[in-house]
């Protein structure tokens, strides 16, 4: 008798090979038989008319300190993730001087958003060294595994003090000693190395991540190390400004070690390059011999914003600078206050110094790129959603309308503001990408920017807007389901999942397609320290089984941890890897 069976099963089976119907075996937490006439279960679960896909392996999130406190791994978990891959960016927790951690928590808290007293609070530090980390993370079992890259800012920290953090050149030495830390965390398991080379990443101090101007010399020493373990992905987000000549050296850097290289191409503000260039001059050096990939979102990176959020268009006038302290029953009844009101609409912004402030602009008042979101929550937006043409069709004021749109829900409505990767209305330009082998479905930044976005839900928006409700539906299942189950897992050497295959990690979901809907998002104050978040949840999973263990029924979490932590690269299966 089997562990599990599925039966009845549309299979899409993570290859981009046509779906079937078949039943499927669990035993040992891994696929066992695949076909009809598969013998009994000690549990079964009926799939008939349901869509049955691998678990999603997510690469580019920032579990790194809620890993260490949280077995349910929510909201990544919600939504049918049975993997991550944390340390992105340059920004973790290790290795750890004990007099750096309440800077690594500034770092984390200034670049990813993640409340700095949550983390102060939520995690013991019971490690210094990367090795330690990967230790501390491997006591506690999860609904899903975990893997994680060595990265910069705390080895620049560790490794240099005060020089590192403050982006000073490093010696020879310093890179020689940077190198020994990041080839001994690959060595422990660590799944890579991650950079951060962007403005738009700083401390709660405003200070630049460590790393963010290093030299070509610096970050070639650190890629030499991880060639000589042979394996790891280097990964960065950059700026990508025309004199770091990043691609250039990236593939120097993928060429002389054989490793893969992978980067966040984005259309974004931030960057010199335009997304077309970033990609022309990727696949450049790809036909030199590199390997570098693309990682792209699935959507507009957008800001949610709220009157309890992180930030929204009010943040800069000066009676919100009055209340901003104040406890949120005593901000909402001044919000309720007609007099309040007609001041806070009436008054200028008050901007600080920074470089900056043409974003600050944008959010104080970009009208016509800021976006009403209904029940539904549109995140393909139209021009005719625009605060600024709603506000026309109403005949009032943009900035009353945005006003009176967050007091909805008796102060709880949200204002969309895709501040990246959105364009003229639409997400096409995405389309073509999303077919390229050269790019991969990633930038979900699951765990992160708790107080501006949910993209830890971007698995289901790819099932739910991409292929089911876009018009034309112009991407198939099959492939969808390939791009974030099978092409993640096998970027970063985890051979042993993404597939549904005799012999794969039983990671699985099934999914009833035609019901799939993701909810709207909501902000919770349940993290360590009453810390909050945004959260959403999705309809349509009718279960999630990690390693052959059912961890969510119906969307509600059932409290079973099979998951365990990654150390390294994981083969194929014996049958597999020989076809």
């Amino acid at each position: 008798m089997h562990d599990l069976v599925i039966r009845n099963g549309t299979i899409v089976d993570g290859s981009g090979a046509s779906r079937f119907v078949a039943d499927i075996a669990v035993d040992g937490g891994l696929i066992t038989a695949i076909g009809p006439n598969i013998g009994k279960g000690k549990e079964e679960i009926d799939a008939a008319g349901k869509i049955v896909s691998p678990g999603w392996v997510d690469i580019h999130t920032h579990y790194d300190g809620q890993a260490t406190w949280d077995q349910e791994m929510a909201p990544s978990s919600w939504h049918g993730v049975t993997t991550v891959v944390m340390g992105n960016c340059g920004v973790g927790f290790a290795p750890a001087k004990p007099d750096k951690h309440d800077w690594l928590i500034g770092l984390m808290e200034g670049v990813e958003d993640i409340p700095g007293t949550a983390l102060a609070e939520g995690m013991t530090w019971n490690w210094e060294t990367f090795p330690e980390y990967l230790d501390e993370l491997e006591r506690l079992p999860r609904t899903v595994d975990v893997g994680t890259h060595v990265p910069h800012g705390a080895v620049r920290a560790y490794v240099m003090g005060e020089r590192g953090a403050r982006n000073e050149d490093p010696t020879e030495t310093d890179i020689a000693q940077m190198s020994k830390v990041v080839e001994e965390g690959l060595r422990a398991g660590a799944l890579g190395f991650s950079t951060s080379r962007t403005i738009l990443h700083r401390s709660v101090d405003r200070e630049l991540v460590p790393g963010t101007t290093a030299t070509k010399e610096e970050l070639l020493g650190i890629g030499r190390a991880m060639g000589r373990t042979g394996y790891g992905v280097f990964e960065m987000a950059s700026d990508l400004k025309r004199e770091w000549n990043e691609f250039e050296w990236m593939g120097e850097l993928s060429r002389e070690t054989g490793l893969p290289v992978t980067f966040a191409a984005l259309q974004s503000i931030a960057k010199e390059l335009p997304l077309p260039e970033q990609i022309s001059e990727m696949r450049a050096q790809n036909a030199k011999g590199a390997n570098i990939v693309a990682q792209i979102a699935l959507r507009g990176n957008g800001i949610v914003m709220a009157w309890q959020g992180t930030v929204h268009p009010f943040r800069f006038r000066p009676a919100w600078l009055e209340i901003i302290d104040k406890p949120w029953p005593e901000q909402l009844a001044h919000l309720k206050d007609p007099a309040f009101k007609q001041r806070m609409i009436s008054e200028d912004n008050i901007f600080p110094e920074s470089d900056l402030i043409g974003l600050m602009m944008i959010i104080a008042g970009g009208w016509t790129l800021q976006y009403e979101m209904g029940p539904a929550f549109n995140y393909e937006p139209t021009q005719d959603e625009t605060i600024a043409a709603r506000a026309a069709a109403a005949g009032v004021s943009p900035v009353e309308y945005a006003y009176d749109l967050l007091m909805t829900d008796d102060g709880r409505g949200f204002v969309y503001f895709p501040i990246l990767n959105y364009a003229d209305g639409n997400l096409n330009f995405l389309e073509e990408l999303q077919a390229a082998d050269d790019c991969v479905n990633s930038l979900s930044d699951g765990g992160a920017h708790c107080g501006t976005i949910c993209d830890a839900a971007s698995p289901t928006f790819m099932l739910q807007h991409w292929v089911r409700d876009r018009d034309g539906k112009r991407i198939t299942l099959e492939h969808a389901v390939k791009r974030q189950s099978r092409d993640t897992a096998v970027l970063y050497g985890l051979s042993d999942r993404g597939l549904i295959a005799p012999g794969m990690l039983a990671d699985i979901n099934i999914i009833d397609f035609d019901n799939l809907k993701l909810g709207k998002p909501w902000l919770a104050f349940d993290l360590p320290a009453g810390g909050k978040r945004l959260l959403q949840k999705a309809d349509g999973y009718v279960a999630t089984i990690k390693s052959g263990k059912v961890t969510f029924r119906d969307g509600e979490y059932l409290g079973v941890h099979p998951g365990k932590l990654i150390r390294g690269p994981q083969a194929a299966p014996t049958a597999l890897a020989a076809e």
